[in-house]
């Protein structure tokens, strides 16, 4: 008979992290260690139910899986980031840079570090004040490597935020072994770790590809949390129909899980946790990612305008 697990939900404030460069990591990184090649079979099924606890501030919220919006006309900002410089500035969004390299990506290809930490960074930012009782952390990419490569606890512990009053934690999983090649991994999948019941869920688009990498992550968070974590790879997660839809689908994953799952039930409901049967439109994702960075970007380029500082047509559009 399949197992159900039942973890509890409750919404507390948002802890918002900054985003760390990449080039701070060699200084703490040693030998990466050597990961198990070999793929284990699932020891949970993927029949998993929340539990939710009183007392939690609970808004509704109408938010989809995605937005299925019809396509629309690339606009002048998705147009123009085609003729600049790959690795020039496009948006600054509080603590995340989005270069021109990012948008496209975005548009049709595999996404970056900071694609992810974009999207993780504006549902931090519009989401989750709505839940002002949310104790949930989206992690970046950047620290969910450093959390998977240094070998030194005491610095990851340093990096990390303080998890002993958090509920949950998203990561998203990278397979990138070698801490020397920056954005060398090949694909991402998504781990929701539940503090408060000691597991950590694993929705990977492609199969069981991150099944060695999750795995390690759930087991650093149990290090990094002074408790055991079961790992629990939920074989029934939505799969992507190409090579390169890996990351989108972590994200509209991320969101749905968050709002739908952990802030939209009522106290003391079972949520499953299962995402069997749900369609994940990565196209549409894509759109609407790209929709929001260029809303972004329009109203950044407006306070620009209106600003007095004299540097202000040298740096690039920011909200902040």
């Amino acid at each position: 008979m399949a197992k159900t697990e039942r973890i509890r939900t409750c919404g507390w404030s948002a802890h918002a992290m900054g985003m760390i460069l990449r080039n701070i990591f060699e200084s703490f990184f040693l030998p990466s260690p050597v990961l198990p090649s070999s793929r284990q079979t699932p020891v949970f099924s993927s029949t998993a139910h929340v539990h939710v606890l009183p007392g939690a501030n609970i808004y509704s919220d109408k938010l989809p899986l995605c937005n299925l919006a019809k396509s629309a006309p690339a606009n002048s900002y998705a147009c123009l980031a085609l003729q600049l410089s790959p690795e020039k500035a496009y948006l600054s969004y509080y603590d995340v840079l989005l270069t021109v390299e990012d948008i496209k990506s975005l548009k049709n290809d595999w996404l970056t570090d900071n694609n992810i930490a974009f999207w993780e960074e504006y549902l931090e930012r519009e989401t989750l004040p709505r839940y002002p009782q949310a104790r949930i952390i989206l992690l970046r990419p950047s620290m969910t490597f450093l959390l998977m490569k240094e070998p030194d606890i005491r610095h990851v512990r340093s990096a990390l935020p303080d998890f002993s009053k958090v509920s949950h934690t998203f990561l998203p999983i990278n397979d990138n072994r070698n801490v020397g090649v920056a954005e060398g991994g090949s694909h991402w999948s998504l781990l929701l770790v539940s503090i408060v019941d000691g597991i950590a869920f694993h929705y990977d688009s492609l199969g069981g590809a991150n099944y060695a990498e999750a795995n390690l992550a759930a087991r650093r968070m149990s290090e990094i949390c002074g408790r055991p974590l079961r790992f629990v790879n939920l074989d029934d997660s939505p799969q992507q129909e190409n090579g390169s839809d890996c990351g989108v689908f972590v994200c509209l994953l991320m969101r749905h899980l968050l709002v739908k799952r952990l802030l939209s039930a009522n106290a003391r409901e079972k949520v499953s946790m299962s995402m069997a049967g749900k369609m994940v439109d990565s196209n549409g994702g894509r759109k609407e990612m790209m929709r929001i960075i260029e809303s972004l970007r329009k109203e950044g380029e407006r306070r620009r305008s209106r600003s007095a500082s004299p540097f202000s047509n040298k740096t690039p559009p920011r909200i902040e």
